[in-house]
């Protein structure tokens, strides 16, 4: 009998770490590699939750996302076709992690710590406070949510500062100032939208209505306390609703998440006279569906794209990720039993994420928020 073959054992303080992500085109994988101990002013994170950015990342999965296609030229800051970014296999995805503290070397944090950061659907991470974006889960709110605090959620509350932006300039004095009072209109019912949609809530504006042709999204949003409607029914009435005596009929604003020109058209036709299209959605295809010599032109609007890594120029100062994921946390405190109950809709075990994510892709079942659990 042939003796038994062990796995030779890591070094001290050594792991072995596993990663999410995509073999070839659809199939995703476990990919592994080892990992050494902390350094000084580093901690070491052991992964609680991780969520899917399911636009972004089914991408990768698809074969569409443009750094397969293109090259990001970092000093003209365009794409260069032909010369992909990212090419099969794609070892690391993934930017909405909970990890807690196991052995901490920096001041601030101790071990037990439930800390949200992005660093990727991995088992495991060593952080630099002083380079990556690490909060403290505050008392009193459900771990799972700091999903949303690091990355996710400051797009959205980026969204409301661009609104801001255009009303205050530099001089805004807090986030949601340029929607209160004002209905908008918040065009797709997904994680973005719905995130736009309680930041406007919080920032008072006077009617908020989520758009999606979805009705289970928007029985879901109707749960959450927001009005919804289709997209055809929706710039029907912002027109018929919303009258400004100096500025015309329809949305100031119209938050715009959903990735397809036709919405983007349709969200356009929405808008009054002179109004502006905050939008937050990753096109990938062309744009035939929208016609920008109709409303577009003869309305003189404006679409302005709000990503994360593109605050506000004016007020570039005063914000940055750290603050809007500081107010993605007190959006937290005021609503997460609501964003827990309605808004993450599948928990699955870490182990059963590449299984989960071929059924997303063939069966296409409806969810909104789907969170890896690492327990």
């Amino acid at each position: 009998m042939k003796p038994l073959r062990r796995t030779p054992a890591l070094p001290h303080q050594h792991r072995h770490i596993r990663s999410l992500g995509i073999e070839r085109e659809n199939e995703p994988y476990f990919f592994g590699y080892d990992e050494g101990p902390a350094g000084d002013g580093q901690v070491r994170l052991d992964l609680m939750y991780t969520g899917l950015s399911a636009g972004t990342e089914l991408t990768f999965m698809k074969g569409t996302n443009p750094y397969l296609h293109s090259r990001w030229d970092e000093g003209q800051v365009v794409f260069i076709p032909g010369e992909p970014s990212a090419r099969f296999p794609v070892n690391f995805l993934g930017y909405m992690e909970v990890g807690r503290v196991i052995d901490s070397r920096a001041h601030g944090f101790a071990n037990g710590d439930a800390v949200a950061t992005t660093f990727g659907h991995k088992t495991g991470h060593t952080a630099d406070p002083g380079r990556d974006l690490l909060l403290k889960m505050p008392d009193g709110i459900d771990p799972m949510l700091g999903i949303f605090v690091a990355q996710m959620g400051p797009i959205a509350a980026n969204g409301i500062l661009h609104a801001d932006a255009d009303q205050f300039g530099a001089s805004v004095p807090y986030l949601g100032a340029g929607v209160e009072g004002r209905p908008v209109l918040v065009w797709g019912g997904g994680t973005v939208g719905l995130f736009c949609a309680l930041f406007a809530r919080q920032g008072g504006a006077s009617e908020i209505v989520i758009v999606d042709p979805s009705p289970w999204r928007q029985d879901l949003a109707r749960r959450m306390g927001f009005d919804a409607m289709g997209e055809d029914e929706a710039w029907r009435h912002a027109k018929s609703r919303w009258h400004h005596k100096a500025g015309g009929r329809g949305a100031e604003y119209v938050f715009q998440t959903r990735a397809r020109s036709d919405s983007l058209n349709l969200a356009l036709r929405a808008l009054r006279p002179q109004g502006t299209i905050i939008d937050l959605a990753f096109y990938q295809g062309g744009m035939d569906g929208a016609r920008l010599g109709e409303e577009f032109h003869h309305n003189g609007l404006s679409i302005r794209c709000a990503q994360i890594n593109r605050m506000p120029r004016q007020l570039a100062h005063a914000w940055d990720q750290r603050r809007l994921a500081q107010e993605t946390l007190h959006l937290l405190a005021d609503e997460g039993d609501l964003i827990r109950e309605h808004m993450i809709t599948h928990v699955v075990p870490y182990d059963d994420a590449p299984g989960f994510l071929r059924h997303l892709v063939k069966d296409r079942p409806e969810f909104l928020q789907i969170v890896f659990a690492h327990e």
